[in-house]
């Protein structure tokens, strides 16, 4: 009886997984085939982060804290601009999926004229801020260092928010693969040019950090330059250089376009945001601390950039199926995505976990940030989760164009949530830098339940409005 009833419930299990596997295997493929190229894309993105902050420390522990300070208060604006730029991801899916390609070009158009309107603003706010670097709280030290720093990287955003301008396109359009070699030959550019600059080869000056941010500067003029002269001289995307052509910029163009982006822009500035008022409460704790956040959040970045790419397929996937009418593959699509980028998170935990005492010596000889480093890997394996899971339904939203409620659960979390217990924990508790940290798995945790809850909202109410229609 015992055995019958076993074999009952192997064959049920055998039938119902081979059923489910059947129906997710499609989901799977296409979600790869977009999101590999993005992820490799991404990697390219860490490395010349992983290439700066190994070679920085390198030179010295007291630049490793100053590029970590400065990338905290740059990358605000840095992510703000990609979230701004994913704007174009719903409409461009639309307008392809419709087989609309004059009305890509147009939009393309538009997004660019955005984005360079953007990239202005942006190095206003950055150079306003410029004069009260030395009344953040940091270590003296660092400042000399910090400095020169900064303004290369301020001299950088217009032609990183042109490159996210072409690059979204490309993605839209299900072209992941012309960005993806683009990203990766300009970060060994970075890399040959970090190694000349910071050490002082080949009859150069030896420059340190300086060195290190003329290298990323030199990157990504390349990147932006490469991708213009692929869009406007090649055969490649000749069906809709038409469009751009014929076409003037858009006053309801680029207010659409800013509608979609700016919540967007504002959302994954938030989430940024709180990362680097955690790095200035950390800074508060002395530089050796500081050294080791720059090298956690480095570890971490590989991790965000997987997910990231495959988020992107997402919101690829999701915006195309929408245009399309097709709500049960929406949901198919989304459901598969988190699936995919659940086990991105199972393998980088299970590497995190494995490499917890030799990663950091990689960085640093510090003996002291070497300790801290190892501190740290822990809660940096636990909300790998939380992050995948959050993206996923985060690009899930911005596919459905339902872009504000990502801007508001991500304030509500961050600030009134994951920040207030950073500093509890890191300086009412005693707790140090692990304290600090800590208030980021308590963060991404209520973001991921948020976004799946709003994604299920969205998605109902949707369909009831086609129904109607």
């Amino acid at each position: 009886m015992v055995t019958c009833l076993f074999l009952t419930f192997a064959s049920t299990f055998d039938r119902s997984m081979k059923g489910f596997i059947a129906n997710y295997m499609p989901r799977y493929r296409s979600l790869l085939f977009l999101g590999v190229p993005i992820i490799l894309g991404q990697l390219g993105v860490i490395v010349m982060g992983f290439a700066d902050t190994l070679m920085i420390g390198r030179h010295g522990t007291d630049e490793l804290a100053a590029s970590a300070f400065v990338n905290t208060i740059f990358n605000l604006v840095l992510i703000f601009s990609a979230g701004f730029a994913s704007g174009i991801t719903p409409v461009i899916g639309a307008l392809f999926g419709r087989g609309d390609n004059r009305g890509v070009g147009a939009v393309l158009r538009d997004s660019l004229a955005a984005n360079v309107i953007v990239a202005f603003l942006s190095m206003l706010v950055m150079l306003a801020i410029y004069p009260f670097l030395s009344y953040m709280g940091q270590p003296v030290e660092l400042l000399p260092y910090a400095r020169p720093y900064y303004l290369i990287q301020v001299a950088s955003l217009p032609f990183i928010l042109l490159f996210y301008g072409y690059k979204q396109f490309a993605d839209g359009i299900t072209d992941t693969r012309t960005g993806m070699w683009i990203l990766l030959g300009s970060n060994v550019l970075n890399i040959i040019f970090n190694y000349i600059l910071i050490y002082g080869k080949c009859g150069m000056p030896e420059l340190g950090l300086t060195g290190a941010g003329i290298s990323t500067l030199v990157s990504r003029i390349s990147m932006c330059a490469v991708f213009a002269f692929i869009f406007h001289r090649t055969g490649r995307y000749k069906p809709f250089r038409e469009g751009f052509s014929a076409s003037r910029v858009s006053r309801e163009g680029m207010g659409r376009l800013y509608s979609l982006g700016l919540p967007l822009g504002i959302q994954t500035a938030l989430e940024s945001s709180a990362w680097s008022l955690s790095a200035i409460m950390i800074g508060w704790l002395g530089a050796i601390p500081l050294a080791a956040y720059q090298i956690t959040v480095t570890l971490g970045n590989i991790g965000y950039m997987a997910y990231l790419g495959m988020g992107s397929a997402v919101a690829v996937e999701v915006s195309r199926y929408t245009g399309a009418s097709q709500f049960g593959e929406v949901r198919a699509m989304v459901t598969a995505g988190a699936h995919l980028l659940f086990a991105q998170a199972c393998l980088t935990g299970v590497l995190l976990f494995l490499l917890r005492n030799f990663i950091p010596s990689w960085f640093t000889d510090d003996v002291e940030v070497v300790a801290v480093v190892q501190t740290l890997v822990i809660p940096l394996i636990i909300y790998q989760f939380a992050d995948a899971i959050q993206i996923n339904y985060a690009n899930a939203l911005r596919g459905l164009a339902d872009v504000r409620a990502l801007m508001f659960i991500s304030l509500a979390a961050f600030y009134l949530l994951a920040l207030p217990v950073a500093y509890l924990c890191g300086f009412t508790l005693s707790m140090g830098v692990v304290g600090v940290w800590m208030g980021f798995p308590v963060g991404l945790f209520t973001v991921a339940v948020l976004f799946r809850w709003r994604f299920g909202v969205c998605l109902r109410r949707i369909e009831r409005e086609n129904t109607i229609v």
